[in-house]
């Protein structure tokens, strides 16, 4: 059983960012229920490996037992591949001559910036060097852009933390609104703004995130017009132009609004 101690040691070593994640003690528990399968791999790749030319080291010291990647399907999750796809695709069609993103996933700027400028922001900025994409600090509460100067801009999977503190923000109950408001200010009439927040029965769990229904967006992007709304449900397929009537059944389901900014009486 040495083996197993030592595995069982390093994978709990490794997966503390697991807790920090919040999968939780039942996805580790099925983990670790992989491990003796994962003992008997090693014993046969050992056994395979001593008739050839030993190229690399071979020990239990340097074992990096995964236990769950053996599936039939590729594993991904659903949220954040599919959400930064659907903002990509409305950006080739809307076709701006550079882009600005507050606090999305890295992965969407990075990528975008190869074809497309791009101006990130973020509360904690990242430290990102790529040709075509630049990357500064903001305060979504405060955001330094001029009032109606942005014809393109998007937020998301960020507005449902704004003010419960838990990128070191300060507390704010109101603070999502706060930032509902504040991109709506600097969207020009007739700009894009590109919106993907969680959705279903509402629900606050601090200090994680919010869960809004339908409506409660639509309300609080009252200055803007929807344009198209996709989703990615709780279970299935990425949902395109969605039935808003879903977004009841969902218990974390992925809201994306396309919206544009309403014109004012003086446009």
């Amino acid at each position: 059983m040495t083996i197993l101690k030592k595995l069982a040691k390093s994978f709990f070593l490794r997966s503390s960012s697991i807790y920090q994640c919040g999968v939780g003690i039942r996805d580790t528990w099925l983990r670790l229920q992989g491990l003796p399968g994962f003992r008997a791999d090693f014993r046969n790749f050992e056994e395979k490996a001593r008739g050839c030319q030993t190229r690399f080291a071979l020990t239990e010291k340097n074992c990096a037992p995964y236990t769950q990647d053996a599936s039939t399907e590729t594993i991904f999750d659903r949220h954040y591949v599919y959400h930064p796809a659907w903002a990509a695709r409305i950006l080739a069609e809307t076709k701006p001559s550079f882009h600005v993103d507050i606090s999305s996933t890295l992965h969407f700027c990075s990528m975008l910036s190869a074809f497309l400028p791009v101006r990130f922001y973020d509360y904690r900025p990242a430290p990102l060097r790529l040709t075509g994409l630049t990357s500064e600090s903001a305060d979504l509460l405060n955001l330094p852009f001029e009032s109606d100067s942005l014809r393109s801009l998007s937020c998301m999977h960020t507005i449902e933390h704004i003010g419960l503190g838990r990128y070191g923000d300060p507390l704010d109950y109101d603070g999502d609104l706060k930032a509902m408001a504040e991109l709506q200010r600097v969207t020009r009439p007739r700009g894009d703004l590109l919106i993907v927040t969680p959705v279903g029965r509402p629900l606050l769990a601090f200090n994680a995130h919010r869960v809004y229904s339908y409506e409660q967006v639509l309300q609080g992007f009252a200055g803007c017009q929807l344009q198209q709304f996709s989703l990615v449900p709780d279970h299935g397929w990425f949902v395109d132009d969605a039935d808003p009537a879903l977004v009841v059944q969902q218990s974390y389901g992925c809201g994306c609004f396309w919206f544009k900014k309403r014109p004012s009486s003086k446009d």
